[in-house]
């Protein structure tokens, strides 16, 4: 009787065992679920020598109904995936949650409650594109930032690291959400004028809009505990301030060679014509300063 329970509960263990395991995709597989139009939680895993891979894929496997039902999401897991660079610069374990195509990391502790909240919480992007046309009207950074403190992430489609700091910048967000604003501009496009702005010469570089005052992430630890310290505070002791620049005027982003180039585009008989105005308009200057360089002044006995 006893051989009989002991073969039940083992039976029972081995069902529910496998009725919890995850699925698990290749490389190729995982880029077409990604590609889908579903919302995908991903777990990398190494398939050796990681503890922290078991404890991870032991909680997501029990969770993973109530994060299909929650999310309505596919969940799957990725053993020695070479997607996790792309997503993650550090290493496995890594949970990810894409929604539409967009990864946020997840950084808590290995608790299903816990990653629930969170991947809830952010079922939708939290971080916000800014270009030239938006950045001003949406941050007041010039006025003093009335719309409240702005982290700001400048990006460029060249940049190999900023691709891979797309999950973690979306998680810096989900944990800032309600507190500050987090964005991210196109230094090399959409955002050019504003990068030249604030003087960003290379990406990814990232800064701290508070109060009026401009801060500059200088470390070199590119992780979501690193970046919400900075915005929570760090950046008093790590940067020194900095006024906020002022707003380009037109003619700051307009050089005479980019007008030379423009007008020249149309052919040779707008460049002459160009060219005769301003020889025109400086023979009547020249002949002004000549005019009044002439003039006899007057003297007491004139008068």
């Amino acid at each position: 009787m006893f051989f009989c329970k002991l073969i039940l509960v083992l039976f029972i263990g081995v069902i529910t065992n496998c009725s919890a395991s995850i699925e698990r995709v290749d490389d190729s597989d995982l880029i077409h679920i990604l590609t889908g139009e579903g919302d995908v939680v991903a777990l990398f895993t190494r398939a050796t020598n990681c503890g922290e891979c078991v404890e991870y894929e032991r909680v997501i496997a029990n969770a993973q109904d109530e994060l299909k039902q929650t999310l309505g999401a596919s969940v799957v897991q990725a053993h020695d995936s070479n997607l996790i660079h792309i997503y993650d610069p550090s290493r496995e374990p890594a949970l990810l949650y894409f929604r539409r195509g967009i990864p946020i990391l997840y950084t808590g502790d290995i608790n299903a409650e816990e990653i629930l909240h969170f991947f809830s919480d952010n079922r939708e992007p939290a971080v916000k594109e800014l270009s030239d046309e938006t950045f001003e009207h949406l941050t007041q950074a010039s006025t003093g930032a009335t719309t409240g403190d702005w982290f700001i992430f400048f990006n460029s489609a060249e940049c190999v690291l900023c691709q891979r700091l797309y999950a973690i910048w979306e998680s810096v967000a989900g944990k800032l959400k309600r507190k500050i604003n987090v964005a991210r501009v196109n230094a090399l496009a959409a955002g050019v004028s504003t990068a030249k702005r604030f003087n960003v010469v290379e990406t990814p570089e990232f800064i701290l809009l508070r109060q009026g005052k401009l801060y500059r992430y200088t470390l070199k630890e590119f992780t979501p505990q690193a970046f919400i310290e900075f915005a929570e505070g760090g950046f008093a002791k790590t940067s020194h301030p900095e006024p906020v620049p002022p707003i380009a005027g037109l003619m700051d982003d307009i050089s005479l060679k980019q007008i030379l180039q423009h007008v020249s585009s149309y052919g040779p008989l707008p460049l002459a014509i160009v060219g005769g105005l301003s020889l025109i308009i400086l023979v009547y200057i020249l002949k002004s300063v000549c005019k009044s360089s002439a003039k006899p002044k007057k003297t007491k006995k004139d008068k």
